[in-house]
């Protein structure tokens, strides 16, 4: 599960807290979806026992319908954040890496008919697949990163975080007006358009500025 994530090799310094999840940072996957544009963040957060390592074989759930792909930038946090500005925000971010929001699309969208919680769909067991961090020293600009997937050899998904609809510190701020982020949580920044349904057998490679490449494997 989640003690196989790393930072830069090194084992993380501190526990893994709560995922924090931003749905429709990109207009392009909001329109995809047929889904409104929010005028302020939409956020909703996974469980630690969300985490699962890339390097390990994805296990779907069955028979609970399609379940989809959202590749994401993912940040660590590293520091306290409550109340904060867009420069502290920037300076807690510890940790870059890649996610995989795995999503119960069916079951999603019948509970959005509902009017209820999406937790069931987003906050599975396994939901979050999540690559090794590396330090933001390692990349370039943090607003201008590159990221895609590729499923079986075919492109799905391609973004830039340059096309958030809120910037990383703005967004990060934003989260800790409404509740405290702690060392150890995880950030998922939003998925581009593309998004797909997963298949047993199916072959990842995810890929980061052109720089950094993981790989994943369905069971």
């Amino acid at each position: 599960m989640y003690q196989h994530l790393d930072l830069h090799g090194q084992p993380l310094p501190y526990g893994v807290g709560k995922v924090v999840c931003v749905g429709r940072s990109y207009a392009s996957h909001a329109a995809e979806l047929n889904n409104p544009i929010p005028s302020e963040p939409l956020l909703f957060i996974k469980p630690a026992t969300s985490l699962v390592g890339l390097t390990a074989p994805l296990v779907l759930p069955k028979g609970q319908g399609a379940i989809h792909h959202e590749v994401e930038v993912a940040l660590l946090i590293g520091r306290r954040l409550c109340q904060a500005d867009a420069v502290q925000a920037m300076s807690a971010i510890v940790g870059i890496g890649l996610a995989l929001d795995l999503t119960l699309r069916d079951v999603q969208d019948t509970l959005k008919k509902q009017g209820h919680p999406w937790e069931r769909a987003k906050a599975f067991d396994g939901s979050c697949p999540m690559s090794p961090f590396v330090t933001p020293d390692a990349l370039a600009d943090l607003q201008a990163l590159d990221f895609s997937l590729t499923v079986n050899d075919q492109l799905r998904q391609t973004g830039n975080t340059r096309d958030l609809m809120w910037p990383i510190g703005e967004l990060l701020a934003f989260m800790s007006q409404c509740f405290t982020l702690e060392p150890g949580d995880i950030v998922l920044t939003g998925t581009p358009q593309g998004v797909a349904e997963l298949r047993a057998l199916d072959s990842l490679e995810l890929q980061l500025n052109g720089q950094l490449g993981f790989s994943a494997t369905v069971s």
